[in-house]
């Protein structure tokens, strides 16, 4: 018979620290940790555990003493809620602090690795409104908050256009106003839900696969294009194009309307065929003059101005002179590869997927690039002796892999190739600091540079340079 996980209560708890996924930490009486999901380092709080384990307890504050000096009042109405922004009740200065305590600690602890001194983090210019691209979920059965549960008032509409509630997978929450990308993002969003509710068009039910709306897209860039994209579950032509005339009409700015038909049980559209009800099926978005196209399967940083800071740092750190062969490693749409290749003689750039590497080859030409070539192939296959027999020995290689880090199999391949200098970008310190554990006897951490491209949120990216040791 399983055993209950009994809750338990701590009275005045200090919170001491920020952690893993966001969550705020604090020691429990009996010696265990406690990772809340609510609270800020400074606050004393009651805290009541929700899950318990052998070595750590989950918890939410239910009752606060005293409340931190590093606490702000968050700007959305949805905070607490939605759990995209989880770091908004805790100033922005306190959250760089916390993110480049996160990467050194990750580095020192679990890469077990001589750092130079840490540059400090690059903060980001704009703390809200920084994201190019949106991504929103409908739904017919709303998620209710606590004050609309407790109401005596009837909800008699429970369309939803919104955000998944965290580990939910059914549960949209509706969301008035969202903070992270600029408009006319909201607008769009508003209106969209109106307009259909207007057409009395069916919202999405997860649960029972039914229901015309699925999802919605908005990209916008620097230049002020906009992207938006809908997806509905079955076709109905009349009812479709009623909303996409309407969307047109209402906002003429939309570079780019699309839509998708998917009646798979899940919504992702990367094996679908995309289809543009008007204007162009793409667009552009610019860096230090060069031009990138950004169709609706494009992966381009979603914060537009930092991924220019980072893309910089990476240039900086790679330091070339004009007559270096550099590999691009994961390099996605080719935008670092193109940024730095005006620096280098020639750019080699690698990626798994292939739209990706078409629409690196495709920007490259848009730009008049020429020293640049892009090859499409899983990374661990595909980086090879026999590729680097083809295309060259690199003096440096720029690498910038998912979150899982790089497969030990490229890390083995690179210590073989053993270029001059290789440049760490990573979305996640901890598998970084494992892949700079794997080569540190053979390379020598020289700088890093944490980048904030995530404001309000735990995440953050760290760029790292590694010099060959001397033999």
């Amino acid at each position: 018979m399983a055993r209950r996980n009994k809750r338990k209560v701590f009275k005045d708890i200090e919170v001491i620290d920020a952690g893993a996924k966001g969550k705020a930490v604090a020691k429990a009486p009996d010696g265990k940790v406690i990772f809340i999901n609510n609270a800020v380092p400074g606050d004393i709080a009651t805290v009541q555990t929700t899950k318990q384990r052998s070595g750590y307890y989950e918890g939410t504050a239910i009752e606060f003493s005293k409340y931190s000096e590093k606490r702000t009042t968050p700007v959305c109405d949805h905070f607490g809620t939605c759990g995209g922004c989880k770091w908004q009740q805790m100033a922005y200065e306190h959250q760089l602090f916390f993110k480049q305590k996160e990467v050194e600690n990750n580095l020192k602890r679990l890469g077990k690795i001589e750092l130079p001194e840490v540059t400090p983090i690059l903060g980001s210019k704009n703390e809200y409104l920084y994201r190019n691209k949106m991504e929103f979920s409908f739904s017919d059965s709303k998620w209710l908050t606590k004050d609309q549960i407790e109401s005596d008032k009837v909800i008699e509409n429970r369309n939803a256009l919104g955000f998944h509630i965290p580990g939910m997978w059914d549960k949209i929450l509706n969301i008035s106003t969202c903070h992270l990308q600029a408009d006319p993002s909201n607008d769009i969003r508003n209106f969209i839900k109106k307009k259909a509710e207007e057409l009395k068009l069916p919202f999405f039910n997860t649960r029972n696969q039914e229901g015309l709306l699925r999802t919605l897209m908005i990209r916008n860039t620097s230049i002020g294009e906009v992207m938006v994209l809908l997806q509905f579950y079955y076709e109905d032509k009349e009812k479709r194009e009623l909303l996409l005339t309407a969307i047109s009409k209402e906002f003429p700015e939309i570079t780019s309307l699309l839509y998708v038909v998917n009646s798979k049980a899940n919504d992702t559209i990367y094996d679908q065929e995309v289809i543009c009800f008007s204007g162009r099926d793409h667009i552009f978005e610019e860096m230090e003059g060069l031009k990138f196209k950004i169709n609706a399967k494009s992966f381009y940083q979603t914060n537009s101005d930092q991924a220019h800071e980072l893309y910089k740092v990476t240039r900086d750190f790679a330091n070339l002179k004009g007559d270096e062969l550099v590999y691009d490693l994961y390099t996605g749409a080719g935008t670092i590869a193109q940024f730095v290749a005006k620096k280098a003689k020639y750019v080699v750039g690698i990626e798994a997927v292939p739209e990706a590497i078409e629409a690196a080859r495709e920007n490259a030409k848009l730009n008049g690039i020429e020293n640049v070539s892009f090859h499409v192939g899983d990374m661990k296959k595909v980086f090879n002796i026999a590729f680097i027999s083809e295309h060259g020995k690199p003096d440096v290689v720029i690498t910038d892999p998912p979150r899982d880090g790089m497969h030990k199999d490229v890390v083995e391949q690179l210590i073989r190739l053993s270029p001059n200098k290789i440049v760490y970008v990573s979305c996640n310190s901890a598998t970084q600091a494992r892949d700079l554990s794997l080569m540190n006897a053979f390379y020598k951490v020289t700088k890093v540079q944490p980048v904030d491209m995530f404001p309000q949120t735990h995440h953050v990216e760290n760029v790292v340079l590694l010099e060959k040791r001397n033999s």
